[in-house]
């Protein structure tokens, strides 16, 4: 397992991006194509940014991608704005500010992992439920929302959650995910409107 793990992250530095999540968002993107040139991105969870640097790539000069985390992303490009802010002091005006509203959102947000799965299962799914707030908030109609989280036992509730304000929620588990790591991704798609 570890050669496979090696490979991602020689395969990124190679690439010139900051961390191997990357083929996690590639993968998705290969199979789902719901990133499109001229989009506006919202990265939450951005650093180091490698999503943020695949986003800006397939959003072109046209798009926009804002990326935002409690550290600096390293990843400059003409079409990335960097945003250094903690998601729960984030307001929605603010990106508002830089755009009314975005056609994706990015959630690789996770909390710092305790070895308590329980504990790290809240934690995340927390974290899921205020880049959902978000979404709800800041995407256009038929917007895009991909979502780390953690399994365990609020996860369905959670996945009932995106439910209501996407018209297709499907749970995504990327091939360059460690087999045994208990994260998954969630594609919702179609964002409805007026909804809560």
């Amino acid at each position: 397992m570890k050669k496979v793990q090696d490979h991602y992250f020689k395969k990124a530095r190679k690439q010139g991006f900051p961390a191997r999540s990357v083929y996690k968002l590639e993968e998705a993107q290969k199979k789902y194509g719901f990133l499109k040139p001229g989009q506006t991105v919202l990265d939450l969870g951005a650093y180091p940014g490698s999503w943020s640097k695949y986003a800006a790539g397939v959003a072109g000069p046209k798009g926009l991608v804002v990326a935002v985390d409690i550290q600096k992303p390293g990843v400059m490009a003409d079409n990335i704005r960097l945003l250094q802010r903690d998601v729960y002091d984030l307001k929605a005006s603010k990106l508002r500010e830089i755009s009314p509203y975005f056609d994706i959102m990015l959630s690789d947000m996770a909390p710092k992992t305790t070895g308590r799965k329980d504990v790290d299962h809240f934690r995340s799914i927390a974290l899921a439920e205020r880049a959902l707030v978000l979404a709800k908030e800041l995407l256009k109609p038929g917007g895009t929302f991909f979502c780390k989280v953690f399994q365990g036992e609020d996860f369905p509730s959670f996945r009932n959650n995106c439910k209501k304000s996407f018209r297709s929620v499907r749970a995504v588990k990327p091939k360059s995910s460690r087999p045994e790591s208990v994260e998954l991704f969630l594609l919702c798609t179609g964002r409805k409107q007026h909804t809560g």
